[in-house]
């Protein structure tokens, strides 16, 4: 005669099983995470270099044809600059919220007292509210008035009203 099988246990998966598969896919799903967001952030740098680049090539152009830098405006394109860029205008910053800040500073706040002139790439608004760093070792101490910065000239600084070694990033200074 036919014995029926004990088909009690085979219906489906058990609880523990189910939570085994739900921790694996959590795990795969933040180490995708992360990946993404390092890649992210790995972009933006590499964009804000090259735009900085850019804006030297440009700058170089500019004062050749003007024999001097523009003149100290606030997050906006210096007046005239806008011909000797690809685009004809000030891009946005390529992390989310920044901007870039034109600085021609010809009175420091701050010591050293010489003049400086570089371009900045801000993460706060203008009230220095609304701040979005940018997840890098070198903007773990950054504060509103901090900046990634190209120079041109003189003794650059994170932000115009604050000291040389205010937390901020020179891409192009030596002693980074």
């Amino acid at each position: 005669m036919y014995k029926r099988k004990n088909i009690k246990n085979k219906r489906g998966f058990t609880l523990m099983e189910l939570l085994v598969v739900v921790a694996i896919i959590g795990v795969l799903g933040a180490l995708i995470l992360s990946a993404v967001n390092n890649s992210r952030n790995k972009a933006y740098t590499a964009r804000t270099l090259q735009e900085f680049r850019s804006f030297q090539q440009a700058m170089e152009i500019y004062l050749g044809d003007h024999a001097s830098y523009p003149a100290d405006v606030s997050r906006n394109i210096p007046a005239g600059f806008e011909v000797y860029l690809g685009g004809g205008s000030w891009p946005d910053g390529p992390y989310p919220g920044s901007v870039y800040d034109w600085d021609n500073i010809t009175n420091p706040t701050q010591s050293p007292t010489d003049s400086y002139i570089q371009v900045s790439l801000r993460f706060c608004d203008i009230n220095g509210n609304n701040c979005n760093f940018p997840s890098e070792s070198w903007a773990d101490n950054f504060d509103s008035h901090s900046s990634m910065y190209w120079c041109f000239e003189g003794t650059c600084r994170a932000h115009p009203t604050r000291p040389v070694d205010h937390p901020g990033y020179c891409v192009n200074c030596a002693n980074n």
